[in-house]
């Protein structure tokens, strides 16, 4: 759907009750390949249009993949239930397939995932299931789904009563929504600066199954117990949240799906070493903040993966004049693979 440089690989992960199952890995080869790449995974209601975020890493060398899961944008089949999972360990095969290509048909030996909203969620729990095969080496996380957005009777007695309907009736349609504010927030034809499939993305989201809410709450639950992953990770999420059903201007400059304050909560219980990074302004998908946002999140990510990936340098090779592009004058962590300078051995500091 994007063209070049982008090229699409199906993955058949087989049958279920709804018929043939596949997911898409889309794909961005760097100009400079380093031997690193990306496996990114969108959220819910939602498939990976966020080319930026691939212009990011592969003018650094980064390999970019993005996995759009079964029943999702690019592998959502006629007949399906869009969205719809039983339980979250059901994205686990294709994880496992898009890792397999990246790592040993396309031979990189540095991979980073990094997941949105439900998808960082599904990661987090996927790299806690891969914790000893040493699948992944760093994960970072855009607004993960924590826990419901909701008061504590909905997110705890309400949610296990649903729950219990999921088991029983899985497709029932719930009584709860997204809304349309952060649609309209992030949308060209309304109130944002991006143009995506309104057909795979809707504004008001697809509805709601109790058998997805089912497949959330237990990951949610399994995750709030504790997880040991084993790489490092960059929680990364706006300063606050914005609750209205109707539209504010506020709306332009919080999580306006999530509460913040879960992910915070909740970071500590991934792994042992886990970096939170809180953006003053930004939407729910970071990526989508306006570009002074956006580039303090690129800025920070490319940090993070330089300091704890020992990925070397992440700035391109050439200033580019995209907002993506981090600031120049930021200092730098030396690779620790690297020996250090003799200062010496020059007249004027390096880079």
């Amino acid at each position: 759907m994007l063209g070049p440089p982008y090229e699409r690989q199906t993955i058949d992960l087989g049958t279920d009750d709804e018929g043939s199952v596949i997911a898409t890995l889309v794909r961005r080869r760097a100009e400079r390949p380093t031997g690193r790449a990306v496996l990114y995974v969108h959220g819910f209601v939602d498939y990976f249009f966020q080319t930026h975020l691939a212009d990011f890493f592969a003018e650094r060398g980064w390999d970019f993949y993005a996995l759009d899961l079964r029943k999702y944008g690019r592998s959502l089949l006629p007949g399906q239930t869009p969205n719809f999972c039983r339980d979250i360990s059901d994205y686990f095969p294709e994880l496992d397939a898009a890792a397999a290509i990246i790592r040993t048909e396309d031979g990189h030996d540095t991979l980073l995932a990094m997941g949105h909203s439900t998808g960082g969620l599904i990661i987090s729990l996927w790299a806690d299931a891969r914790r000893d095969a040493g699948t992944i080496d760093g994960l970072v996380l855009n607004s993960p789904f924590f826990d419901l957005n909701a008061p504590w009777a909905v997110r705890r007695p309400l949610a296990a009563a649903v729950s219990r309907l999921g088991r029983r009736a899985p497709h029932r349609i719930l009584p709860f929504g997204l809304g349309t504010v952060y649609g309209e927030s992030i949308h060209a034809d309304h109130r944002g600066d991006w143009s995506y499939d309104l057909a795979w993305k809707p504004l008001a989201g697809f509805p709601v199954r109790a058998g997805w809410l089912n497949a959330i709450r237990t990951g949610q639950r399994r995750l709030r117990a504790g997880l040991d992953i084993q790489v490092p990770v960059l929680l990364a999420c706006s300063t606050r949240s914005f609750r209205g059903t109707k539209w504010h201007d506020n709306a332009t400059l919080a999580d306006a799906v999530l509460d913040v304050e879960h992910m915070v909560r909740y970071a500590p219980r991934l792994g042992r070493h886990v970096t939170l990074a809180r953006f003053d302004g930004g939407l729910h998908d970071l990526t989508l903040s306006g570009p002074a946002v956006r580039r303090k999140v690129f800025d920070e990510v490319g940090r993070w993966a330089e300091a704890f990936l020992a990925a070397g340098p992440t700035a391109p090779a050439a200033a580019s004049a995209t907002d993506t592009i981090p600031n120049a004058d930021e200092p730098r962590l030396p690779d620790p693979r690297q020996p250090a300078a003799d200062p010496a051995a020059a007249s004027t500091p390096g880079r």
